[in-house]
């Protein structure tokens, strides 16, 4: 019996299996399954916590070599910032890999564009499947082909899209370079094209799929006509496909059950809104955020909390119970702050506490998510900035990231406390993954697994 085996007996003899709660995106084979693993973007709950895992607390990238806790490091091909996930025995990540010899360079035409790096190679948009135990690259599945029809942001890649998986079927979104779905052994079952994206600015492409039972959901929100659409996700056919009056953004939708509907839940610069899951039709809208939504909403016990930092700061905690209509000034609100709020990095719900950083910077604030009320101060984050990955949580513990592949580790206490900072020697915007004892971050260049070296068998 090898180490996953041994653990997952441990963990069905001691812990409870964790039903389906509000927030939760997969619906699992079995509950218990889906808890352990990571198998979307925000992890099982979608809220960014690892409810059964034990990650280690402390890892280092020495120059000489002499590493600390890193299991396996893996080099990977191409660039990009999608999170992997986990299943079972395996890791999926996307990329895009330029081809070829050098383009003339193709700047962004978009209206504003900035700060923005042209288009100068094809590229292999593919997909990949890693195994746990040693990061050797199982299988590399090219499922396209193409030169970008425009760049993006310098901190940007063309594979920014977090697959998600089921255990079934692996989904890989590529925005603009269409949406795939594959076996767990990397061949194609299906795939869907929605067109060309047109970012603000040029800026680039972001939103994750969202899979909940039988359905996938895309959210297409760009410069031209936004939608969302929901397909099943065995042939990929469109189910309903909803206009949105919405530009660019760059959130991954959640699902929500609530009074016996489930519900996809979307920020938006307009509004944040609710769909019906089966037909498409609004719920409930409420306005208020910013433009350039990047931070995906997290909800649980029957509140949703959304968030911006762009133009507009502003976090809103919203009652769901009963909700219909335009409820932005009603008491479906349950309270906001405008104080501190996320723009890159999305919030991270954690024991009934919500956690969130300042716009993308070392300042960390935890609120009780049901009163909205302080349960400490801000906390500075000495040794990190730029934080572009969303925090994640997991044995009573907070992990944030920042650009420089620095990891602080807060604990979950009453009076909050750093316990360690760690460093990898690559960039890292890619959000972490958590299962087991392992804690899976995705560098520039590479793929580490980090444990602790007294954890395996």
């Amino acid at each position: 019996m090898d180490r996953h085996h041994v653990i997952a007996a441990i963990c069905t003899l001691l812990l409870t299996p964790i039903g389906i709660r509000p927030g939760l995106m997969c619906e699992p084979l079995h509950a218990s399954e889906t808890a352990r693993y990571w198998p979307q973007w925000r992890g099982p709950l979608a809220t960014g916590v690892a409810p059964q895992a034990h990650p280690p607390l402390e890892w280092q990238e020495a120059v000489d070599g002499n590493d600390q806790n890193i299991r396996w490091k893996t080099k990977l091909p191409g660039k990009g910032h999608s999170t992997p996930v986990v299943w079972e025995d395996r890791v999926f990540l996307t990329t895009a890999v330029p081809l070829g010899e050098p383009l003339e360079p193709k700047y962004s035409q978009a209206p504003g564009a900035h700060d923005n790096v042209p288009v100068t190679h094809q590229h292999r948009f593919a997909v990949l499947g890693v195994s746990r135990v040693n990061g050797r690259i199982l299988w590399q599945k090219t499922v396209r082909e193409k030169v970008p029809h425009e760049g993006g942001h310098y901190t940007a890649s063309h594979a920014s899209a977090s697959p998600v998986t089921d255990g079934e079927y692996l989904f890989a979104f590529f925005g603009s370079n269409g949406l795939y779905c594959l076996n767990l052994d990397g061949e194609v079952v299906w795939r869907q094209d929605f067109g060309e994206m047109q970012t603000r600015h040029g800026h680039g492409e972001g939103g994750s799929p969202v899979l909940y039972g039988e359905t996938v959901i895309v959210n297409w929100d760009h410069e031209g006509r936004s939608f969302v659409a929901a397909l099943d996700k065995h042939t990929g056919q469109e189910r309903w496909r909803t206009p949105r009056d919405e530009v660019t953004s760059w959130a991954t939708p959640i699902v929500v059950e609530q009074d016996g509907t489930v519900q996809v839940v979307i920020s938006g610069t307009q509004r944040v809104r609710a769909y019906d899951l089966e037909t498409g039709k609004v719920i409930w809208s409420c306005g208020g955020l910013s433009r350039n939504i990047v931070a995906s909403p997290v909800a649980d016990r029957g509140m949703l909390f959304v968030a911006s930092s762009y133009d507009t700061r502003n976090l809103l905690a919203i009652r769901l119970d009963g909700a219909r209509g335009d409820i932005t000034e009603s008491d479906h609100v349950a309270w906001s702050t405008r104080r501190l709020t996320p723009y890159v990095p999305s919030l991270l719900l954690y024991s009934h506490t919500l956690y969130f950083l300042r716009h993308y910077q070392g300042i960390l604030t935890r609120l009780d998510a049901q009163s909205g009320q302080p349960i400490t101060g801000p906390l500075r984050l000495n040794g990190i900035r730029d934080v572009y990955a969303s925090p994640v949580a997991a044995d009573n513990r907070i992990y944030i990231t920042d650009l420089d592949g620095t990891t602080v580790v807060v604990a979950h206490d009453p009076l909050p406390r750093i316990l360690a900072v760690n460093r990898l020697r690559e960039s890292v915007s890619a959000s972490a993954a958590i299962v087991d004892s392992e804690l899976y971050l995705r560098g520039s260049h590479s793929l580490y697994c980090l444990m602790d070296d007294g954890a395996g068998p």
